[in-house]
């Protein structure tokens, strides 16, 4: 929550974007494509829509694995003649040419004595040949039926005009420039923008419809440095959880050499001073391991937190956390307001609950640099050692942190606690009677910004920072509030997805 490009700081804008704007964050089709290295021919056998924008997402979020290949065997719904809705018919012979599949039966588990058949295990390996040839089978049949649907133009001509309208996310300062992401209307992924000022000249920063020629190369997890200087991304191929993570400088820019690789289910997140950053990353495969190319299905163990140092080699990073003890644990290290203390985010599956630890680096003898080389974890200190709930950090007053967390309160509360009394909790904004509380940001420096969902709508509330005491309601139409983003002024905006178009700015003097 402290790291990401949509940093909480100290204002937000509210954009609404119409009811057509899709809601999803990639397009079904476009990863099933990118995770099975399909062409673009193919790709509209999938789905013959626009390529959906895909803006960066929680990489700790793991996406949805692809549909798997279900029977089309010969069947009533595919023989039979077409219906008045049937746009799709089957070849004037009957019976669809379905492929044939395969069936291994020397694949036999033994499952606590009962014996369990995978005759289609083969089908797993995507990167065989014969699961590949099995693959293009199916899209030469898909495109036998699809081509007989006579709505289907109409449909993509439909969907394309309903994607075609420029959309801006909220923006973002860092130093004294502003960074925000920006579709024209039909692009793949959003391009990053940047200025000086708020009347200056927005230049493109970084645009991932550039990173490759078939568009299978997409952006990830990204932060820009607290003074505005460098930009950490992250990119992903075919579709696969892996990043690289790759640095710019803001300026120029100039893509630095320092490369971080074998990252997933990580944050960026970046110290005050801007000479380096905390991520996650797995161990580097052993030599002779199959390198992994996004189509994986096996399970990944020891996530580890590393610092690096700009103009290093990922070989002197400095390995910050890890638990040999637990290898399906996650962890994120987040730097605070502050800027002195940093946030340990611990998880160990889907389930909205995490630890916190957490670590004072402005006390470390000789800062973060006095490790490296050294084989000693960092100092953290456990604040929430269990897994009974969730727990994300809103703001710090030095030792004094604001939690977001469903404690004894299913619907969200805020609460309260000072490192240096540990045991002693309070309710800053108690848990609601009927509405759940989505997210809490600080504005203005001592407001926050609450979202309630509320009868299936979202309603923004503004608070005391310190008392949690209510003031006023904001005056928006119904819709869904996707983010808030702040700045240092007092003006603030809110991204939000209803059916029409608004830019609504609020003052909090």
């Amino acid at each position: 929550m402290f790291s990401s490009l949509y940093h909480r700081c100290c204002t937000p804008f509210i954009i609404l974007l119409p009811s057509s704007a899709n809601p999803l964050s990639f397009s079904p089709p476009l990863r099933l494509a990118r995770r099975l290295r399909l062409s673009a021919q193919q790709v509209s056998l999938y789905s013959n829509s626009p390529s959906f924008p895909i803006p960066p997402t929680n990489n700790h979020q793991k996406p949805s694995p692809p549909r798997p290949f279900s029977s089309l065997s010969a069947s009533p719904l595919l023989t039979s003649p077409p219906s008045t809705m049937g746009s799709l018919s089957a070849p004037a012979g009957g019976l669809l040419p379905y492929p044939p599949a395969r069936r291994d039966e020397t694949v036999v588990e033994d499952y606590h004595g009962v014996k369990v058949s995978d005759p289609y295990r083969w089908l797993e390996d995507p990167d065989s040949e014969e699961t590949k040839a099995f693959v293009e089978e199916q899209v030469k049949l898909t495109d036998s039926v699809l081509k007989t649907c006579d709505a289907r133009e109409k449909l993509k001509e439909k969907i394309t005009k309903l994607f075609d309208h420029p959309r801006y996310e909220a923006p973002s300062k860092r130093g004294d420039k502003y960074f925000y992401f920006h579709n024209t209307g039909l692009q793949a992924q959003s391009v990053l923008y940047v200025q000086d000022g708020l009347e200056g000249e927005p230049e493109v920063l970084l645009d991932p419809n550039t990173l490759s020629e078939d568009g299978t190369v997409a952006l990830g997890k990204l932060s820009v440095s607290e003074d505005g200087k460098y930009l950490a991304y992250g990119v992903s191929s075919s579709g696969s959880d892996w990043i690289t993570i790759k640095v710019m400088r803001v300026e120029d820019k100039r893509v630095e050499e320092d490369t971080i690789s074998w990252a997933k289910f990580t944050g960026i997140s970046w110290t005050h001073d801007s000479k380096g950053f905390f991520y996650s990353r797995y161990p580097a495969p052993k030599d002779g391991e199959k390198l992994d190319a996004g189509t994986e299905t096996n399970i990944n163990l020891y996530q580890e937190s590393y610092y690096h140092f700009l103009g290093t080699d990922q070989s002197e990073d400095i390995l910050c956390w890890k638990d040999q003890e637990n290898p399906k644990h996650f962890f994120g290290a987040s730097v605070a307001d502050d800027g002195k203390h940093v946030l340990l985010h611990i998880s160990e599956g889907c389930d909205p609950v995490n630890k916190i630890y957490y670590c004072d680096i402005s006390t470390l003898p000789g800062g973060l640099e006095g490790f490296k080389g050294s084989n000693k974890l960092l100092p953290f200190t456990k604040l929430v050692d269990n897994f009974d709930a969730q727990y994300e950090p809103v703001a710090n007053d030095g030792t004094t942190f604001t939690f977001l967390t469903n404690k004894d309160a299913p619907r969200y509360k805020l609460v309260r606690v000072d490192l240096n009394d540990p045991s002693s909790w309070t309710d800053v904004v108690p848990e609601s009677e009927k509405d759940v509380l989505e997210s809490a940001d600080v504005v203005n420096g001592d407001k926050l910004i609450l979202s309630y969902l509320s009868d299936v709508k979202n309603v923004l509330e503004i608070r005391d920072l310190k008392t949690g005491s209510f003031l006023h309601q904001l005056p928006i139409d119904i819709g869904t509030v996707t983010r808030v983003s702040g700045f240092d002024r007092s003006e603030f905006q809110v991204k939000q997805v209803s059916s029409f178009s608004l830019i609504l700015s609020a003052w909090l003097d």
